[in-house]
């Protein structure tokens, strides 16, 4: 008899998150919604995504959030649905993997959504409504048309984690794709969700769980062709600005304009560049307080993040 497998905690936690089984809402005609992971936040942090989106679109929006008092109101306000965030003393992934068994869970509940938009939330302001043109299929889009996946050290860095070097290197010269915003069918986004949630149980549960993660799975499971997508060049649908000089953007009476003299429905990253984060809290979060991107990190955040380091490097056997 074979000695007994080792556990895992990333496989651990995904068996409970995709076991769940969801509480069905009434079907209805079909809508376009908006869902977010959006805990760690305030009313603050989210007020310009929030405004921004309502004065775009009308239909569902749901963010997962910690759920305190004054946030649950500010977002009643603008008809968004607080979905309470899982509480467990359990381990659990970094929230950027553990997003995707929260949106996996809530697109099953919700069999009534056509089209849904999966998206980061503090650094996304929107111009127009997201849905319009409808898409066709499954979208994705690219943050950085000038350079390829090889010459973006955080995303390799965290490829080879994933799946080797070798792997790594068979996608050096593909687009960098960014896992910040997805649009299409409901359906397909449920798949992606679930093939990156599969794809971080590759390597030990450390990896699979940790920040960086869901990038590398997502730009995996797109350039393999394992999930069917349209690759959008940036500064269409969406434009991603975290790489991009901070002078391409033009705030204007209309929004941030791109290089080409258009306006993208999303804006994502914004927050990189000072000049446009002036522009859009004037216009969306003049009463707030202007959030800094970079907070104080506290002593918990700085022991996991040490702990996730030494884990990385910790053989786990099966």
């Amino acid at each position: 008899m074979g000695s007994p497998a080792a556990k895992s905690a990333y496989l651990a936690w995904l068996a409970r998150a995709l076991s769940r089984r969801p509480v069905l809402s009434a079907a209805g005609s079909g809508q376009d919604a908006v869902i977010g992971y959006a805990t760690g936040y305030d009313a603050a942090d989210i007020a310009v995504f929030a405004r921004s989106l309502r004065a775009v679109h009308d239909g569902p929006v749901l963010l997962v959030v910690d759920g305190s008092p004054a946030l649950n109101a500010f977002l009643d306000e603008h008809g968004i649905e607080a979905v309470a965030a899982p509480d467990s003393d359990r381990w659990r992934p970094h929230p950027v993997m553990g997003r995707f068994a929260a949106y996996d869970r809530l697109l099953a509940e919700r069999p009534d959504i056509r089209n849904v938009l999966l998206t980061d939330v503090r650094d996304v302001v929107f111009q127009a409504s997201p849905f319009s043109p409808a898409p066709k299929g499954l979208e994705v889009f690219s943050e950085d048309d000038t350079r390829p996946l090889a010459q973006h050290s955080f995303n390799m860095k965290h490829m080879r984690a994933l799946v080797g070097d070798e792997m790594a290197a068979m996608l050096a010269d593909k687009p960098c794709l960014c896992v910040g915003t997805v649009l299409g069918p409901a359906a397909a986004a449920r798949r992606l969700c679930r093939f990156i949630l599969t794809l971080g149980a590759v390597p030990r549960s450390e990896v699979g769980g940790c920040f960086g993660a869901d990038q590398a799975a997502f730009n995996l499971a797109i350039h393999l062709g394992l999930i069917e997508a349209e690759v959008h060049g940036n500064h269409e649908r969406v434009a991603t600005v975290g790489l991009s000089d901070g002078q391409a953007l033009v705030p204007t009476d209309h929004g941030l304009q791109n290089p080409d003299g258009g306006y993208s429905a999303i804006v994502h990253q914004y927050d990189r560049h000072p000049q446009l984060v002036e522009a859009v809290h004037l216009r969306w979060g003049r009463d707030m307080e202007r959030r800094e991107r970079r907070r104080p990190v506290s002593l918990a955040a700085r022991g996991r993040k040490l702990m996730d380091s030494v884990a990385r490097r910790t053989p786990e056997l099966r």
